[in-house]
């Protein structure tokens, strides 16, 4: 997962925030995530047959851990940040039962081949605070951002990069839940309004149910669900969705 850049820069913004307001008033919630879901997809290269990743290919789901930062500060004038990273890398081993053609190479029927869809998923939400709280609402902007491969090794192989930035609008609401610690939310990060700046797509939704100590240390579960458009990215058109039961501790300084 390429997180270099994000990490330190998001630390770069909680020094400058704390000199420049008293430190009570900066918020960082650090955590850690497991999701295992279920995935259902398929691609096409230029004008080859759609492959079907789980009945064609033998795709395992993958199980995804990931670290989540959250800082949230005093000035209204500028957004609070969220990070969260996600390395969608499953992979199956098959028969081929038809003919494609993937990157240049071909693929024929009978052949033996192995796949792997490695793309590193990185979010960086730039967000406000519309309410907050016991119901809280934030309004931002989700950069979705993926790196990484698809690849299709056999007798002929072949890989095609995947270098995508999408913008979506995000949306969170949580409710909490009178002095019990709980809470409940939902979060949405969609193509709501289309922008041009890219011909794919992404949707992410959550339906969560919390539970947050007088400490700070939480743990938090639900639903997440996640599908990819990738269109013409690389000469590659890919459809991907991700649902499944998540798990997220932290703690929220």
């Amino acid at each position: 997962m390429r997180t270099t850049w994000i990490v330190p820069a998001l630390f770069t913004c909680l020094a400058l925030t704390t000199g420049a307001t008293r430190a009570d008033f900066v918020g960082l919630n650090i955590g850690a995530s497991q999701w295992r879901p279920g995935m259902t997809g398929a691609y096409n290269y230029q004008d080859s047959s759609r492959i079907d990743l789980v009945d064609d290919l033998d795709i395992e789901n993958p199980e995804q851990k990931s670290m989540v930062l959250i800082l949230e500060h005093p000035i209204k004038a500028l957004p609070n940040i969220r990070y969260q990273g996600h390395d969608l890398d499953p992979s199956g081993f098959s028969t081929i039962g038809l003919d494609s053609s993937f990157s240049g190479g071909s693929q024929d029927s009978g052949n033996e081949v192995t796949s792997t869809v490695n793309l590193s998923q990185n979010d960086l939400v730039l967000y406000y605070q519309l309410l907050k709280n016991r119901i809280n609402l934030d309004l931002g902007v989700d950069l979705k951002r993926f790196d990484g491969e698809v690849s299709f090794d056999g007798m002929a192989g072949a890989s095609v990069e995947v270098d995508e930035t999408i913008p979506l609008l995000y949306l969170s609401a949580r409710y909490d839940l009178p002095k019990s610690g709980f809470y409940v939310g939902a979060s949405i990060n969609a193509n709501f309004i289309n922008l041009g700046l890219s011909e794919s797509s992404a949707q992410d939704s959550t339906i969560m149910l919390g539970y947050e100590s007088g400490s700070g240390l939480g743990v938090e579960g639900g639903f997440k669900s996640f599908s990819l458009d990738l269109d013409s990215a690389n000469n590659l058109e890919t459809d991907l969705e991700y649902d499944g039961l998540y798990l997220n501790g932290y703690f929220n300084f």
